[in-house]
């Protein structure tokens, strides 16, 4: 494999284009090969342990952005004009626990571990779990799998800034209204899945007015 070779600065230019699009230009679409590269970047993002314990939902149906307008206050304007708007959807407690069948699942059939390497990673998965983070409610194993979903989020992000897509993360939404509506509509069984965020897609309308603020950069580094 090759390695990748990158210049450093049109990295560093993706990040400072990149802004939080409040509002796209409802007249232009992503092409669904530059579409099918950011959803690559979700599909190849890191985990803990490997376990992907993610779902991502792309909502192009208008009826369906229509319904969800009433339970994501933070979302309805980009709901009408973004190109596309996908739900980063996280596993909860039944799924990812150490004794579950879909964690059996990725170590077996997925990663194709043998058995004396899927005894031992089960149980570091194990001791992970229930002593070096106490994982021991459900809501913590879903706040768990949340931050592994944020990774592919931030990937999705980057990767459509590299090719001059916009993008907005959207948290403003009421969750278990959001979750009632994904299992009514959209045939999401939550009782392994729950809504972590929402991110819109597109190509910015304006300019954003100001430009990126950010803290000093030493006040968010030391080194020992």
């Amino acid at each position: 494999m090759n390695t990748p070779n990158i210049a450093k600065e049109e990295i560093i230019n993706a990040f400072n284009f990149r802004h939080a699009t409040k509002e796209f230009d409802a007249t232009k679409t992503i092409s669904d090969d530059d579409m099918k590269f950011i959803l690559e970047a979700a599909h190849l993002s890191p985990s803990s342990f490997g376990f992907e314990p993610w779902h991502f939902i792309v909502v192009q149906d208008k009826e369906l952005r229509e319904l969800l307008k009433p339970v994501a206050w933070g979302a309805p304007l980009k709901l009408d004009t973004a190109s596309h708007f996908v739900l980063g959807l996280s596993m909860k407690a039944p799924m990812v626990k150490h004794d579950s069948e879909y964690i059996m699942h990725m170590m077996k059939d997925v990663k194709q571990l043998p058995e004396d390497v899927i005894e031992m990673y089960s149980k570091f998965y194990r001791e992970f779990q229930e002593r070096d983070f106490d994982l021991d409610t459900d809501k913590k194993l879903f706040d768990w799998s949340s931050k592994q979903t944020y990774i592919a989020l931030g990937n999705m992000m980057t990767a459509a800034a590299l090719t001059g897509i916009d993008s907005c993360p959207i948290e403003g939404f009421h969750q278990e209204k959001a979750e009632a509506l994904l299992r009514n509509k959209f045939g999401v069984d939550t009782d392994k899945y729950g809504l972590s965020f929402m991110v819109a897609f597109g190509y910015r309308k304006a300019d954003p007015e100001f430009g990126k603020s950010r803290r000093n950069f030493d006040d968010i580094i030391t080194w020992k």
